[in-house]
């Protein structure tokens, strides 16, 4: 800035008429260009040094109807979402571990009576309700879940526990239990994710078992197989760390587990191709092992994310019969958040800082 003051300055232009000044004038232009360059040169490596962060958090796919969603129960689900997604992304920022970003987002979304986890979990057959949740870090591979658990209040909490405390990858049932609560994590009575809304969709679905005598999709209906929460976030040291937390199934039986604590089934993270997390029908996101698989079509096939993620949501899922959707962030902080149902409760923002909340396509 004081180059370009003194050259500008009146006094000095009549110098610059002087053949002395003349004869200097290339010293000046290399001086310039030197500015220049290490402007640019500045300017570049700020941007350079700029962490790439992003953050995709779901909270659902499954038939949600226009018709049925009030306007105020629309802004209740952006709203919470917007929380969760912001809560993630300020942790991100300030340079925090992935890991402390995912459960930031999902926590939210459990303790919320919206979602399908946590509070507002669905109930099993038996008017109870069991919790799933499963963690994975994308640089070390390390993994952590808990299945079937009832005086937990937040799983995903637990299922990080899994990976600082234990040799194992998942726990279950009592053991798991027993486990989080020697890790000081908080008890509760079962009752504390009981919801009114929930009860009425537990009457619907054990008249319509009761009358199909079976367990088949048609009978369950499809408003009764989805609704699980999910987080996939890049940090800025370049790790990936993808979670999942479910209520499960409405109506579900015998210890049924679905997806969502199965690690390359509902939750996969690899720092070399992406992160993902998966709601919708467990049994077929288990039998098409869809999150690990949508990071190895990138890994192996060098594919893109959104490429991988449409083909195994919208091709393979899909003509096996199987509904749902996933968030996926790949090392690049790019988004994918494809589904093949009416309606999946997502958001996100990318590497660019671009934001997006939707529920309907």
């Amino acid at each position: 800035m004081a180059l370009f003051y003194y050259i500008n300055d009146p006094k000095t232009e009549s110098l610059l008429q002087s053949k002395t000044i003349q004869r200097s004038t290339p010293l000046i232009i290399l001086v310039f260009a030197l500015a220049i360059l290490l402007s640019s040169h500045s300017t570049v490596s700020a941007q350079e040094e700029a962490p790439v962060i992003a953050i995709a958090i779901h909270g659902g796919a499954g038939t949600i109807s226009k018709q049925r969603l009030t306007p105020e129960l629309e802004k209740a689900y952006i709203d919470t979402l917007e929380s969760a997604l912001n809560a993630g992304y300020a942790l991100l920022r300030n340079g925090e571990d992935g890991t402390a970003a995912v459960i930031s987002a999902i926590t939210i979304l459990e303790d919320s009576p919206l979602f399908n986890a946590g509070i507002g979990a669905v109930y099993t057959y038996q008017g109870e309700h069991e919790l799933d949740a499963s963690i994975m870090h994308g640089q070390s591979r390390k993994a952590g879940a808990v299945a079937g658990v009832t005086s937990i209040k937040n799983p995903i909490i637990a299922a990080q526990a899994v990976i600082d405390h234990s040799d194992h990858v998942m726990l279950s049932g009592a053991g798991a239990e027993e486990f989080a609560h020697q890790q000081g994590i908080e008890k509760v009575d079962n009752s504390i994710f009981n919801t009114q809304r929930r009860l009425e969709s537990l009457q619907r679905a054990k008249e319509r078992i009761d009358q199909n005598l079976s367990l088949h999709k048609d009978a369950l209906g499809s408003d009764m197989r989805f609704g699980t929460v999910g987080a996939v976030v890049l940090d800025a040291k370049g790790n990936i760390v993808a979670g999942t937390s479910t209520g499960g199934m409405t109506a579900k039986r015998f210890g049924r587990i679905g997806d969502s604590p199965i690690i390359g089934a509902g939750t996969f993270a690899d720092n070399e191709s992406c992160g993902v997390s998966a709601t919708g029908h467990g049994e077929y996101f288990i039998k098409y092992n869809v999150a690990a698989d949508i990071c190895a079509r990138m890994k192996y096939q060098g594919v893109t994310l959104e490429q991988a993620s449409n083909m195994v949501i919208n091709r393979v899922l899909k003509e096996a019969g199987g509904d749902g959707g996933i968030v996926a962030v790949d090392n690049n902080g790019n988004v994918s958040m494809p589904f093949n149902t009416p309606g999946m409760y997502r958001a996100s923002i990318d590497a660019s800082g671009n934001k997006t909340i939707a529920i309907f396509k």
